[in-house]
């Protein structure tokens, strides 16, 4: 089985930057289209970022033109590169495949905070 953990969270100020990362173990990893979700307090989960096994990209509006996904597969590896951050960014950030549902257990996410 798949598990993935997410890492790179923290606190920032609005206009900062982050960078997450979802490590994943097992071999099948290369050939799963993923995604970024997030989850902030009494909200659900939703996507935010996705990135096919050949690299295409979407983006939620929310985050269009803000945030960067990629992926190493040799490193089993997906990013997120989060600029210009919001306090509305704020919530619980997970990785997971984009089907449904998404194939893999959750991890334990990477909360971001964007505060003053």
């Amino acid at each position: 089985q798949v598990q993935l953990v997410e890492s790179g969270g923290g606190l920032v100020q609005p206009g900062g930057s982050l960078r997450l990362s979802c490590a994943a173990s097992g071999s099948m990893f290369r050939f799963d289209a993923m995604g970024w979700y997030r989850q902030a307090p009494g909200k659900q989960r939703d996507l935010v970022a996705s990135i096919s096994s050949n690299g295409n990209t979407n983006y939620a509006d929310s985050v269009k033109g803000r945030f960067t996904i990629s992926r190493d597969n040799a490193q089993n590896t997906v990013y997120l590169q989060m600029n210009n951050l919001k306090p509305e960014d704020t919530a619980v950030y997970y990785c997971n495949t984009v089907s449904l549902p998404p194939r893999y257990s959750w991890g334990q996410g990477t909360q971001v905070t964007v505060s003053s």
